[in-house]
């Protein structure tokens, strides 16, 4: 629009031309530069420690968690729950009696990881599946959380189908956990899109991944061990688009016994797939490091029995788990689909991508000492 007005004290034309706003980096500030100071703000305007509640927040206080993309624990949240009563390895093998049920196996525990192969390179690898009786893995994962040097050799087993389990394969043991979490299921207007069951042993770690979900998580039975970044630090995790394998028995394809599964090898899927994995382990933050892992500050969280975390959507998380006196860990959990709607899920996108799409570009010396 052209303005008439009488303008005064305009020196020349040029001094009304519009400058680049201020970005509030410095002046020489790369894409580098603005990814790292996004990392770092975050860090500085949040605690890097978890919020614990004596007590299960009113869905109007989990909301603002919520709004604010921010994990919580509630101390003995589950203390009433029927499972933290009855649950042990007997009550569970009589509930279940002659059932079969889908377990994971991996030579060392590390089912949906990357794995570095010696030629060089690496894959991300998912476990062998199998259908077995529910006794016979409950034995098993029992056998290799007391006596772990005793189970050298033959596979890890982890029942962690993450398919809604509870209410399928475990059906019989639903009616001892609540079907919602109360605040949960007003707060965010809906019922659980999965109750899943997780069992197995200290042998078993999950990799440092991320889920589309509003997660709450409740520890039955052992301790869980949590390491947590938020969706700001995806440029310091390294992910890469990684071949895609399956851990297959060697001898057949058909496996009939414990020594046919025992032996277990890499088989790389075909045709031939890339998944999107994070590289870097914030338990070895020295290797497969980014220019931003440096800034990653990991939060780490031990469940004890009873305990309930609130893990909000697209947080990264790496577990490991403490066996109970029975050489078990149990856990259930609740998946609650995240609202894609707003600008979270954009947001983090954009994030994430800008982080990739800096780490392409070149970056000069003076850059990587800042």
């Amino acid at each position: 629009m052209l303005v008439e007005d009488e303008v005064i004290g305009l020196k020349s034309p040029e001094q009304a031309t519009t400058r680049p706003a201020p970005t509030g980096l410095a002046a020489d500030a790369t894409l580098h530069d603005a990814v790292r100071d996004l990392i770092t703000t975050y860090h500085d305007l949040n605690p890097t420690t978890i919020d614990t509640l004596d007590a299960e927040p009113s869905p109007l206080e989990f909301m603002r968690y919520v709004a604010r993309n921010r994990p919580f624990i509630i101390k003995n949240g589950a203390a009433d729950w029927k499972a933290r009563k009855r649950w042990n390895a007997a009550y569970l093998k009589e509930v279940m009696a002659g059932q079969t049920v889908n377990v994971s196996l991996t030579p060392h525990g590390n089912a949906d990881s990357v794995v570095n192969i010696p030629s060089g390179g690496s894959v991300f690898v998912k476990p062998y599946e199998k259908s077995e009786d529910f006794g016979m893995v409950l034995d098993a994962i029992s056998a290799q959380g007391l006596h772990p040097t005793s189970s050298n050799g033959l596979p890890i087993r982890y029942a962690q189908t993450q398919n809604d389990n509870l209410r399928d394969e475990y059906t019989s043991l639903f009616s001892d956990v609540p079907p919602s979490i109360p605040f949960a299921r007003v707060a965010l207007d809906q019922s659980p899109d999965a109750v899943n069951l997780w069992l197995g042993s200290s042998a078993s770690v999950t990799a440092l991944h991320k889920d589309n979900y509003e997660n709450i998580y409740v520890q039955i039975l052992g301790r869980k061990h949590f390491v947590l970044l938020p969706p700001c630090d995806a440029p310091c995790v390294g992910e890469k688009e990684v071949l895609a394998a399956t851990y297959e028995p060697k001898k057949s394809q058909n496996a009939a016994d414990e020594d046919e599964v025992a032996d277990l090898a890499i088989h790389v899927d075909s045709p031939p797939t890339y998944v999107p994995f994070a590289t870097w382990d914030p338990d070895t933050p020295t290797l497969n490091t980014t220019p931003y892992s440096q800034f990653a500050r990991p939060m780490h969280v031990t469940l004890d029995e009873g305990d309930m975390l609130y893990l909000p959507a697209l947080w990264y998380h790496k577990v490991s788990q403490s066996c109970d006196e029975e050489g078990l860990c149990c856990a259930v959990n609740y998946w609650y689909d995240l609202d894609f709607g707003g600008g979270f899920w954009s947001t983090a996108g954009f994030v994430r991508g800008v982080g990739l799409l800096s780490m392409q570009a070149p970056q000069t010396e003076s850059e990587a000492v800042r």
